[in-house]
C-alpha cells in the first residue's frame, strides 16, 4: 500500500450509503454493467468454488453466477453495507482496499464499477491477485477512458469563464493502456484488458448530475472545491452541454467507458508461450505462399 490519496473516502462511504438507503431505478448502470460481467464469466467454461465480490453494492451479480452454478459460495464485500446481503449474513464491512483475506483463499475474485474509487489501485490489484488460488480468474468492471468527458469538459469551461479558474470536478480515470499495465505490474497470469462504450440520453446536464448523486458517483475528489459553487456556473454549463453535445430531440448524451480487467493467477497447470524459434512449421506453409527473407 502507498500513501496516495486522491479520493475522499469517509464522503464515498456515506453517498454509497445515502444512494442505498433512497433506492429507485438510479442503479441502471449497476445492474447493465453486472449482467455484462456475468455474460463475460458465462463464456468461461468453469465451476468456482469460494467467490468474493469486492464493492459489492447488492447481491445481483453474485445471485446471477450462483444461480447458474459457476459459483459454489459467494462472499462480498465493500465499505456500506447493503441491506439485502447483510440480511444473508455474507457480507464484510472492510476498507476495499485493505482486503482482510489471506492468501489463496478464492477461486473467482469479481468487482462490478467499484474500484476506480480506491486511492491505490495497483495496491488492490496486488492484494486480490494473492486472495486468488492459483488458476483462480478475477474479473472487474471499472468506469475509465474518456467517461463523463462531456461534463468535465463544460464544467471546466463554466468555471473558468464565470469564476476565472477551474477545479476537478469529475474523477481522474484509467485508460485502457495503464489499466494494461496495472494487471501485468500485479503479476496476473494472460492478462487481458478491454473497454466497451455505453451511451445514456438525459433530458439535461441536471438531469445527468442529480442522477449521479442518486448513484452515489458525485465529485469525492480530496482537491474539489470547498467553497459554495455559484448557481450561475451550472447554468453556464447547461447551457454549454445543450449547445455541444444534445440530439436532434434536444436530448444530451452522457459517455461512460467501461474497462473489463481479466486475469488469472499464475499456476503451472497454464498454457506457456513457446520461446522464439521453437515453431515447429512455416507460417509460409500454412498461408501457401513464398516466404521472402528481408534484405
Amino acid at each position: 500500500m502507498t500513501d496516495i490519496r486522491v479520493f475522499d473516502t469517509a464522503l464515498i462511504r456515506r453517498r454509497k450509503a445515502r444512494a442505498l438507503a433512497q433506492g429507485g431505478d438510479h442503479d441502471f448502470l449497476f445492474r447493465e454493467v453486472a449482467d455484462r460481467l456475468y455474460d463475460r464469466l458465462s463464456d468461461v467454461s468453469r465451476t468456482f468454488g469460494p467467490m468474493l465480490e469486492i464493492g459489492a453494492r447488492d447481491r445481483f451479480l453474485a445471485d446471477r453466477l450462483a444461480r447458474a452454478g459457476k459459483a459454489r459460495t459467494a462472499i462480498l464485500c465493500g465499505n456500506t453495507v447493503p441491506d439485502r446481503a447483510q440480511a444473508a449474513g455474507q457480507f464484510i464491512l472492510v476498507d476495499e482496499e485493505r482486503l482482510p483475506f489471506g492468501d489463496r483463499k478464492f477461486d473467482l475474485i469479481v468487482s462490478n464499477l467499484a474500484l476506480h474509487w480506491v486511492n491505490d489501485l495497483p495496491g488492490t490489484l496486488v492484494q486480490v491477485n494473492r486472495a486468488l488460488r492459483p488458476d483462480g480468474l478475477f474479473q472487474a468492471a471499472v468506469l475509465g477512458g474518456e467517461t463523463l468527458h462531456e461534463l468535465r469538459a463544460c464544467l471546466m469551461d463554466a468555471e473558468l469563464e464565470v469564476l476565472g479558474g477551474v477545479s476537478p470536478r469529475i474523477s481522474p480515470m484509467v485508460d485502457l493502456r495503464d489499466a494494461a499495465g496495472l494487471m501485468q505490474r500485479a503479476g496476473f497470469a494472460l492478462p487481458v484488458v478491454d473497454t466497451d462504450r455505453i451511451t445514456v440520453t438525459y433530458a439535461d446536464a441536471f438531469r445527468l448530475m442529480a442522477d449521479l448523486r442518486a448513484m452515489g458517483e458525485g465529485n469525492a475528489v480530496i482537491e474539489r472545491r470547498k467553497s459554495f459553487t455559484p448557481r450561475a456556473v451550472f447554468l453556464h454549463a447547461a447551457a454549454l452541454y445543450a449547445d455541444r453535445y444534445a440530439g436532434p430531440d434536444g436530448r444530451i448524451s452522457a459517455t461512460f467507458d467501461i474497462l473489463y480487467l481479466h486475469g488469472w493467477r499464475p499456476s503451472e497447470s497454464q498454457p506457456k508461450p513457446l520461446r522464439p524459434g521453437s515453431a515447429g512449421a512455416r507460417l509460409a506453409d500454412a498461408l501457401d505462399t513464398d516466404e521472402k527473407k528481408l534484405p
